[in-house]
């Protein structure tokens, strides 16, 4: 599970049992908005490029951890190689039981499943990076999360003329 204090991989734990899970996700007040930012696709789904974001808190090996001791989360991002391999990877997130994803990190980043329909032609080319977030920001960090490093993300997948930004939460 990487760093964290016993009351992180306890209550990690304890998310592991049904009636937990349940009785939190009752009481749990999502943020809500008035507008879905979409926008109908202008050209065959085959020629659109992608990029991949996840809330995984994955990154490469040999970069910076995302901040685990902060009981506010991180607010930053990670850039990840579209051609990147599953070795070169890890995963920097104490709020979520990740070990299934510590051993296939496509269930957070599905890569390779891109790179498998985009062999068969289905979907577009990727941009040349994914993007990765850690989950689970509160106040301050939320506030700069969704007006810095949300903001740049999109102004560079913008930049990089990325049709599709596919989410992928953890």
């Amino acid at each position: 599970m990487g760093k964290g204090t016993l009351m992180d991989k306890l209550c990690v734990m304890l998310f592991r049992i049904p009636i937990v899970k349940n009785i939190w996700s009752q009481r749990y007040e999502a943020m809500h908005f008035d507008s879905i930012p979409w926008t109908k696709l202008k050209k065959p789904l085959s020629a659109c490029k992608i990029a991949l974001v996840t809330t995984g808190g994955i990154l490469l090996k040999t970069e910076e951890s995302f901040e685990l001791n902060d009981p506010h989360g991180d607010s930053s991002f990670r850039r990840i190689p579209h051609d990147v391999s599953a070795e070169d990877l890890t995963i920097s997130h104490k709020y979520y039981d990740h070990r299934d994803a510590d051993c296939d990190p496509n269930l957070i980043l599905p890569f390779e499943v891109l790179r498998e329909l985009q062999t068969e032609g289905v979907i577009g080319a990727s941009g040349p990076y994914h993007y990765s977030f850690m989950g689970h920001i509160k106040e301050p960090h939320l506030t700069k999360l969704i007006q810095q490093s949300s903001v740049e993300v999109a102004k560079e997948i913008k930049q990089l003329q990325i049709d599709i930004a596919l989410l992928v939460p953890a």
